[in-house]
């Protein structure tokens, strides 16, 4: 097997007791399958640990190699230590997948029984892991970030065929097989280099901004000198800014900040006020977690996103059309506040509702719209809402205790006052999710855009529409919305939509983009990247 390798370790193996001879000549046990069922006793730490899962597996991938030893040069163990090495820019530890080991054992010779077997399989094993992690993630997603998949959405493909078929043709191109694992989507990439180039920037010592009051334009401070210090470190001031010592909050630095809020996902005022701060005296170390995690994110996600699709970045609030694998239009929208997350989803778009009336949903109607109408039954036709029953009729308002208002429906009707605008974008969830219109267009000039109960509303809603519209169903769509009455449109080609989560991304050149954590996810998500890998280690 693999006789192509240029350099064989036949020294070492000659040190490997011959079990298959004591085994009928018709069905010898090889050496390796010997071990391999027996590696709890036969071999060390971290073999000896590893799961029933990952067992099965190495048993699988060296039934297909005849259970012949497949790290039998040292150039292809040298490809192999080298991948490894290079998966700190997938944000993975290398010393997580025991480099060290896999030299003792296949660099070394030793009279041990089973010494170099154990060696072949450990670098296997980690072979395998390392390209699952790539290409499946490291952490398992439906614990950490679950997302609700529709049955007519197009699942990630898990199946450990995919990752065998991988790993088999790639034992002689190991480069080729870690690239094959790894994510194709764009992001993923721009976000190995953004997390490339922050490792490699010299380590500098932290500029810390103090709290104080909000900063504006023309004020002074004491805290100016620091500021200007802080944005030409990282790029936004020329070094020679660094040398003034004025304490007033001129107009150069105020472009600087600027540039940088933006940047940030911030409010881009130039006013330096709790957000802003915070921002700035986060550390290169922590900028490194956040990509991290971020990568962690796109190897969950990077098989949800289909060549056309529709792309709802939650944290960033936007929307972004997909075809042919690259973006072609983007727009603003508002998400779901903290204490109403908009949920991540993988469905598909089949409908669309022109006109539509809206029934408000339960948690709204509880929390937001009953204490209202108790407070003023005037309310209700303020709002122009209805009141039904669950059979959609009709009842009067002054013949209910709105202090135990039983099973109750309220809904407005279609006009300029409805939340949903003149379109809903439809798929289909269990959380009553949907993209909508909004007369609420005010709020998308806002930074951070977390406002909603959970939906998504859409800036530019009809130029989406009109991506997701065949030529033949334009000129109907356009004829139904005019009569301004509530229609359901079916669309011919339905459009695989994706609503995620991540809060950092890069352009091609590796320039990083950092966003707020709107729902707080990013701490949680570290902790379990950092407790993984010292599982790893200590195995």
């Amino acid at each position: 097997m693999y006789k192509k390798h240029a350099v064989r370790l036949v020294g070492i193996f000659c040190l490997a007791p011959a079990l298959a001879f004591a085994q009928p000549a018709s069905n010898p046990v090889k050496p390796i399958q010997s071990a391999l069922e027996n590696l709890a006793s036969a071999c060390a730490s971290p073999l000896a640990d590893i799961d029933q899962t990952a067992s099965r597996q190495l048993t699988e991938f060296y039934s297909r190699q005849q259970f012949e030893a497949l790290w039998t040069s040292y150039e292809q163990i040298d490809t192999l230590l080298a991948q490894l090495d290079a998966l700190v820019d997938d944000g993975l530890n290398p010393a997580a997948y025991h480099p060290a080991a896999i030299r003792r054992s296949l660099y070394t010779a030793t009279a041990e029984p089973l010494h170099r077997e154990c060696g072949d399989i450990l670098a296997t094993h980690v072979y395998l892991l390392a390209l699952r992690h790539l290409s499946h993630g490291r952490l398992p997603q439906d614990r950490l970030e679950p997302v609700w998949r529709s049955t007519d959405a197009v699942a990630p493909q898990r199946a450990d065929e995919r990752l065998l078929e991988i790993a088999d043709a790639g034992l002689m191109t190991i480069v080729q097989a870690f690239d094959q694992a790894r994510p194709t989507f764009e992001q993923y990439h721009n976000l190995r280099k953004a997390h490339a180039r922050l490792r490699a920037e010299p380590a500098q010592r932290q500029l810390l901004i103090p709290a104080g009051e909000t900063l504006r334009p023309g004020m002074s401070d004491a805290r100016v000198p620091l500021l200007r210090q802080r944005l030409a470190a990282s790029g936004y001031l020329p070094d020679i800014a660094v040398e003034s010592v004025q304490n007033r909050y001129d107009r150069t630095i105020e472009q600087a900040l600027k540039a940088f809020q933006a940047r940030h996902g911030l409010q881009d005022d130039g006013i330096l006020g709790v957000d802003t701060l915070a921002t700035l005296n986060v550390t290169p170390s922590e900028r490194l977690d956040q990509l991290k995690i971020n990568l962690e994110r796109f190897r969950w996600l990077s098989r949800d996103i289909e060549a056309r699709s529709l792309l709802v970045d939650i944290a960033g609030g936007r929307v972004v059309y997909f075809r042919d694998g690259r973006a072609q239009w983007e727009t603003r929208s508002q998400v779901g506040r903290a204490t109403r997350q908009t949920p991540e989803i993988k469905s598909t778009v089949t409908r669309l509702t022109l006109n539509p009336t809206w029934t408000v949903p339960p948690t709204i109607l509880s929390e937001d719209k009953l204490p209202k109408i108790r407070e003023d039954h005037d309310y209700l036709a303020e709002q122009d809402l209805q009141v039904l029953d669950y059979e959609g009729n009709p009842l009067d308002p002054e013949q209910i205790d709105w202090n135990d208002p039983g099973r109750i429906l309220l809904r407005q009707a279609a006009g300029p006052n409805n939340p949903l605008g003149r379109l809903v974008v439809r798929f289909d969830n269990p959380f009553a999710i949907y993209l909508h219109d909004t007369p609420s267009q005010g709020l998308f000039d806002r930074s951070q855009r977390a406002f909603s109960s959970g939906c998504v509303r859409v800036e530019s809603v009809m130029q989406l529409v009109d991506l997701l519209l065949t030529d033949g169903e334009r000129e109907r769509f356009a004829r139904l919305l005019e009569t301004g009455k509530t229609h359901e449109f079916r669309l011919t080609e339905p459009t695989p939509v994706l609503l995620a989560y991540w809060t950092a991304e890069a352009d091609d050149t590796g320039e990083p983009h950092y966003r707020p954590d709107i729902y707080q996810r990013d701490p949680d998500l570290i902790a379990s990247l950092r407790m993984a890998d010292q599982k790893l280690l200590k195995d």
